[in-house]
């Protein structure tokens, strides 16, 4: 028998360190996150405020997150559900619907902290990288992007997000190399390429494709669009208007939907002893019976 070296021996596992539980899931880079959210020793109990934007297959989260001792705190936060409170009812997880959840976030904080008035941002939304300046009065609101375990490339719907609170008045250090319409030959952002996606004039040019060459895909593919009436040529207009309502009133609304009268249970009521002795009794009885009336059959 060949002898065999155990290569990890009891030391080793005396030594062995188990991982954070976000960590063993996959969920969290706790490498990126230390650097988010290490605060300077000079400015002790400062929060330290990231921009947090996270996508589903239906929506998008964007939050203003400040890490804290107990955990994460969240201040504000936005969904790509609420837009069809301002007019969005389809394309809930596009680049411009990410840019609008954005606007919405970065509007809403500002209301929050009555800075709004003073820190309008970008009121018309060019394409190009915009900057809030201080003003004399109190700095901007800074955080920064976090965008957890998506790739960064360029386009990336997470930079749409990162552009609306831009336009909003945030102050989120950024580069213009990851919005769509950067371009990697020039070095250069392409204003109007990056304008188009941000009133979903992506999502009209492969709409007019479809129509041309398959409209059966078309048909089904933009089913709710053609439900709502939602043209190619009037999607532009559309997303103006979504951004003008949303400037005008940003504040989070609850929810009318009533509570459910009566929640489902998916397992059974526990019982008291009481309930459970009586039923056994009720049990005990019906056999009793049962075994009365086969008896008599019998006789």
């Amino acid at each position: 028998m060949v002898f065999i070296k155990a290569q990890k021996s009891r030391a080793y596992f005396k030594r062995f360190q188990v991982p954070f539980k976000r960590r063993r899931e996959g969920k969290t880079d706790y490498r990126a996150r230390i650097r988010l959210i290490n605060q300077d020793k000079n400015k002790y109990n400062t929060p330290k405020y990231r921009f947090v934007v996270r996508f589903s297959n239906k929506d998008v989260t964007a939050q203003i997150i400040s890490a804290n001792i107990a955990g994460d705190m969240v201040l504000a936060s936005a969904y790509s559900h609420e837009l069809p409170r301002y007019g969005l009812e389809v394309g809930l997880t596009s680049y411009a619907a990410a840019y609008c959840t954005g606007l919405l976030l970065g509007r809403r904080v500002l209301k929050l902290l009555e800075m709004d008035d003073e820190y309008q941002g970008n009121v018309e939304a060019t394409g190009e990288d915009f900057s809030v300046e201080p003003t004399d009065t109190r700095r901007p609101f800074r955080a920064l992007l976090d965008v957890g375990l998506i790739r960064t490339t360029t386009g990336n719907n997470v930079f749409g997000a990162l552009k609306g609170a831009l336009d909003a008045g945030l102050d989120i250090p950024h580069s213009d190399k990851r919005f769509a319409g950067f371009s990697k030959d020039s070095k250069q952002l392409d204003a109007e390429v990056h304008r188009k996606y941000i009133y979903g004039g992506h999502v009209a040019a492969y709409m007019r494709t479809l129509m041309e060459d398959e409209p059966e895909k078309y048909q089904s593919h933009f089913s709710e669009y053609i439900k709502r009436g939602i043209e190619p040529d009037n999607i532009e207009a559309l997303y103006k208007k979504v951004h003008a309502a949303i400037r005008a009133d940003p504040t989070a609304k609850k929810s009318e939907k009533e509570p459910p009268k009566q929640h489902k249970r998916f397992n059974l009521k526990k019982l008291t002893y009481e309930e459970r002795k009586a039923k056994l009794i009720e049990r005990l009885h019906t056999l009793n019976a049962a075994a009365g009336v086969g008896s008599e059959e019998e006789d």
